[in-house]
């Protein structure tokens, strides 16, 4: 696929889409961070928002990089949430609710 086989139109459109997924992740990062669960769903929107930035642009530029620094952000970011929902698990065993007010209790 050429640049000048994709339009303008398409990719005003994946620029917006992906504008919206990153303020949508930024809103719910900042606004909703009570929950540690809606924390870590956002930060997936945002990074998922970057990785559809990143393989739309691969294309157009016609380049592997873009593709394969979006699998490398994929990866980091499932091992994130491993990280992440391990900590929901012994957080939740502690405190009995995944309420992030007291988040503190957690440090050794």
């Amino acid at each position: 696929m050429t640049p000048e086989a994709l339009s303008f139109l398409a990719v005003n459109s994946v620029l917006n889409i992906s504008l919206i997924l990153f303020v949508l992740g930024l809103w719910a990062l900042f606004v909703m961070r009570h929950n540690l669960i809606i924390v870590l769903m956002a930060i997936e929107l945002i990074l998922l928002s970057v990785n559809l930035l990143f393989v739309f642009f691969s294309v157009y530029l016609d380049d592997i990089m873009g593709q394969a620094f979006s699998l490398y952000v994929l990866t980091v970011a499932a091992a994130e949430s491993a990280i992440g929902l391990a900590i929901l698990v012994a957080y939740y065993r502690l405190r009995g609710s995944i309420s992030m007010e007291m988040i503190s209790f957690l440090k050794g």
